[in-house]
């Protein structure tokens, strides 16, 4: 319930208070830019989950990376099956996801690929990570420039 002030007192306004963290940002992004961020949480979470779900039981058994990776992108698929319900908040998912496939493309793959020495498996990984297109196809980047880079961060004390 909100509580509002008036030269007679404070009344209450029978309408529960959305909760203003929540909503704050969700007006600048249109319904149709909600659901083509939804629709990329949904590709990430789907595709993550479908390729790297089943082999969390074996984790233990992997290579040392191998495991991390398994764990690291099965945490990364609940976090962008979340972005479901709330695309603005998980923002940084998209933006993480983002970030490390073009650092891997561009400083890993192209340099390999340039020099002709990629092989089959990096050449699957450079495919897998040039889906990363439709992410960011449907990532609001004016909203992004805006929220992160523009804005006044949080304080420090």
């Amino acid at each position: 319930m909100t509580t509002t002030s008036t030269s007679t007192g404070s009344t209450t306004n029978p309408t529960p208070a959305r909760n203003s963290a929540t909503r704050a940002d969700a007006p600048e992004l249109s319904l149709i830019r909600l659901h083509l961020m939804r629709a990329g949480y949904l590709l990430m979470g789907l595709g993550l989950a479908v390729v790297k779900w089943p082999l969390l039981p074996h984790a233990h058994a992997m290579d040392l990376y191998e495991g991390v990776t398994v764990c690291l992108l099965t945490a990364m698929s609940l976090l962008a099956l979340l972005g479901l319900r709330y695309p603005v908040k998980l923002l940084p998912v998209l933006l993480f996801e983002t970030t490390w496939k073009l650092l891997w493309l561009g400083l890993v793959a192209l340099p390999t690929a340039v020099s002709g020495h990629m092989d089959a498996a990096m050449s699957n990984v450079a495919v897998t990570c040039f889906l990363i297109i439709f992410i960011v196809a449907v990532t609001p980047w004016s909203y992004v420039w805006r929220a992160y880079v523009r804005a006044a961060g949080d304080r420090w004390r």
